[in-house]
């Protein structure tokens, strides 16, 4: 017995060591972002940007909320660059129906479009727009039941856009200070 637990040690650790050796990372781990605070400027809190938030946060970064306001007798703090998040939208189209006139297949969409700026204006990532997209098979007899998987296709979007929307924050260049 002990013989096959020091085996299956060597074997898990080789194992972790080839992995290491060929590059792999855990997803979402190691994200290294070029700045330490950040102001969200969003016409409405929605679940991507509270997901959004939370990951910016687990990696370091302080998020500033354009719409609170300063404490009293202190000047707000200058962020190192500003997100503006143009839109932020959920669709659900129908794209199939039946010859009685009946939904058959709907196309549910995720869009986020954004620019980060400097507190200056500079423009570090142009506006840009991420999008995810699922098909929905659709049937009136099991109408809850598409409505929870609706849901779950939903929140797989807003992971995926999320994980997206790090990754090009993660290829940002602050330019030097002078320029800001």
């Amino acid at each position: 017995m002990l013989a096959r637990r020091t085996w299956m040690g060597w074997a898990a650790g080789a194992a972790m060591a080839s992995l290491a050796g060929c590059g792999f990372q855990l997803r979402g781990a190691g994200l290294q972002l070029a700045f330490r605070t950040l102001r969200l400027q969003a016409g409405a809190d929605s679940d991507v940007l509270q997901s959004l938030r939370a990951q910016l946060q687990a990696s370091g970064v302080q998020v500033l909320d354009a719409r609170a306001p300063a404490a009293p007798g202190t000047a707000a703090p200058v962020p190192d660059v500003v997100l503006h998040v143009l839109l932020d939208q959920r669709e659900r189209v129908v794209v199939g129906t039946t010859s009685a006139g009946q939904v058959r297949e709907l196309l549910l969409r995720r869009r986020v479009r954004f620019a980060l700026r400097t507190p200056g204006g500079r423009e570090l990532i142009e506006p840009t727009e991420l999008q995810q997209e699922r098909e929905l098979s659709y049937a009136e007899t099991v109408a809850l039941g598409k409505e929870a998987e609706e849901a779950l296709l939903f929140a797989d979007m807003r992971t995926a856009i999320v994980r997206q929307w790090m990754v090009l924050l993660a290829h940002v260049n602050l330019p030097s200070a002078g320029l800001r």
